[in-house]
Protein backbone atom coordinates (compact mmCIF):
# COMPACT_ATOMS: atom_id res chain seq x y z
CA UNK A 1 0.00 0.00 0.00
CA UNK A 2 2.83 2.31 0.75
CA UNK A 3 4.61 1.60 -2.75
CA UNK A 4 1.48 3.56 -4.48
CA UNK A 5 2.51 6.85 -2.46
CA UNK A 6 5.80 6.90 -1.92
CA UNK A 7 6.47 8.81 -4.60
CA UNK A 8 3.58 11.15 -3.06
CA UNK A 9 5.31 11.16 0.13
CA UNK A 10 9.04 11.69 -1.09
CA UNK A 11 7.51 14.60 -3.43
CA UNK A 12 6.04 15.61 -0.62
CA UNK A 13 8.48 15.98 1.66
CA UNK A 14 10.72 17.49 -1.21
CA UNK A 15 8.36 20.11 -1.22
CA UNK A 16 8.16 20.95 2.27
CA UNK A 17 11.63 20.48 3.23
CA UNK A 18 13.39 22.99 0.55
CA UNK A 19 11.71 26.23 1.38
CA UNK A 20 12.38 25.74 5.28
CA UNK A 21 15.75 24.98 4.96
CA UNK A 22 15.93 28.27 2.43
CA UNK A 23 14.41 30.33 5.24
CA UNK A 24 16.80 28.35 7.89
CA UNK A 25 19.97 29.10 5.89
CA UNK A 26 18.79 33.00 5.26
CA UNK A 27 18.85 33.25 8.93
CA UNK A 28 21.48 31.05 10.00
CA UNK A 29 23.96 33.05 7.48
CA UNK A 30 22.80 36.59 7.40
CA UNK A 31 25.18 39.25 8.74
CA UNK A 32 24.08 42.38 10.69
CA UNK A 33 25.73 45.20 10.84
CA UNK A 34 25.47 46.62 14.39
CA UNK A 35 25.14 50.41 13.29
CA UNK A 36 23.36 51.62 10.50
CA UNK A 37 24.11 55.44 9.85
CA UNK A 38 23.27 57.99 7.51
CA UNK A 39 21.96 56.96 4.00
CA UNK A 40 21.96 52.88 5.02
CA UNK A 41 19.01 53.20 7.35
CA UNK A 42 16.65 54.92 4.46
CA UNK A 43 15.13 52.50 2.67
CA UNK A 44 16.00 52.37 -1.33
CA UNK A 45 13.45 52.28 -3.95
CA UNK A 46 14.42 51.90 -7.63
CA UNK A 47 17.04 54.82 -7.26
CA UNK A 48 14.33 57.48 -6.49
CA UNK A 49 14.95 59.85 -3.20
CA UNK A 50 12.16 59.13 -0.77
CA UNK A 51 12.18 63.04 -0.18
CA UNK A 52 11.26 63.41 -3.71
CA UNK A 53 9.22 60.68 -4.25
CA UNK A 54 5.44 61.47 -5.17
CA UNK A 55 2.68 58.61 -5.39
CA UNK A 56 0.97 59.18 -9.18
CA UNK A 57 -2.06 57.29 -10.51
CA UNK A 58 -1.50 54.71 -12.89
CA UNK A 59 -3.18 55.48 -16.45
CA UNK A 60 -6.88 53.33 -17.18
CA UNK A 61 -4.85 51.74 -20.21
CA UNK A 62 -1.97 50.45 -17.84
CA UNK A 63 -4.94 48.36 -16.11
CA UNK A 64 -6.43 47.47 -19.21
CA UNK A 65 -3.14 45.78 -21.16
CA UNK A 66 -2.54 44.07 -18.06
CA UNK A 67 -6.53 42.94 -17.93
CA UNK A 68 -6.14 41.57 -21.27
CA UNK A 69 -3.26 40.06 -21.19
CA UNK A 70 -4.18 37.88 -18.64
CA UNK A 71 -7.50 36.69 -20.62
CA UNK A 72 -5.73 36.19 -23.36
CA UNK A 73 -2.69 34.30 -21.76
CA UNK A 74 -5.61 32.12 -19.73
CA UNK A 75 -6.67 30.55 -23.13
CA UNK A 76 -3.91 28.71 -22.82
CA UNK A 77 -5.02 26.83 -19.75
CA UNK A 78 -8.58 26.06 -21.67
CA UNK A 79 -6.40 25.50 -25.12
CA UNK A 80 -3.96 22.93 -23.94
CA UNK A 81 -5.94 20.02 -22.76
CA UNK A 82 -8.33 19.93 -25.78
CA UNK A 83 -5.69 19.92 -27.89
CA UNK A 84 -4.09 16.73 -25.52
CA UNK A 85 -7.57 15.13 -25.81
CA UNK A 86 -8.40 16.29 -29.79
CA UNK A 87 -7.72 12.84 -30.50
CA UNK A 88 -10.33 11.02 -28.72
CA UNK A 89 -12.63 13.90 -28.94
CA UNK A 90 -12.38 13.48 -32.89
CA UNK A 91 -14.80 15.92 -34.63
CA UNK A 92 -16.50 17.56 -31.62
CA UNK A 93 -13.77 18.46 -30.42
CA UNK A 94 -11.98 20.16 -33.74
CA UNK A 95 -15.28 22.39 -33.96
CA UNK A 96 -15.16 23.13 -30.27
CA UNK A 97 -11.78 24.32 -30.37
CA UNK A 98 -12.10 26.54 -33.86
CA UNK A 99 -15.13 27.73 -32.26
CA UNK A 100 -13.19 29.00 -29.35
CA UNK A 101 -10.36 30.03 -31.34
CA UNK A 102 -12.82 32.18 -33.87
CA UNK A 103 -14.36 33.96 -30.22
CA UNK A 104 -11.02 34.64 -29.43
CA UNK A 105 -9.72 36.27 -32.66
CA UNK A 106 -12.87 38.39 -32.61
CA UNK A 107 -12.16 39.40 -29.29
CA UNK A 108 -8.77 40.52 -30.03
CA UNK A 109 -9.59 42.50 -33.12
CA UNK A 110 -12.28 44.10 -31.07
CA UNK A 111 -10.13 44.88 -28.35
CA UNK A 112 -7.37 46.11 -31.33
CA UNK A 113 -9.88 48.28 -33.52
CA UNK A 114 -11.42 50.11 -29.61
CA UNK A 115 -7.70 51.15 -29.58
CA UNK A 116 -7.09 49.48 -25.51
CA UNK A 117 -3.95 47.95 -26.96
CA UNK A 118 -2.66 51.36 -28.20
CA UNK A 119 -0.25 52.94 -25.19
CA UNK A 120 -0.97 56.30 -24.62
Amino acid sequence: MLGDWAALLVFAAIAFVIPFSLLFATFALATRTSRLAGDKSIPFESGVSSQTFLAGRFTVSYYMTAMLFIVFDIEIVFLYPLALELHALKWFGLAEMVTFVVLLVVAYVYVWRRGALEWR
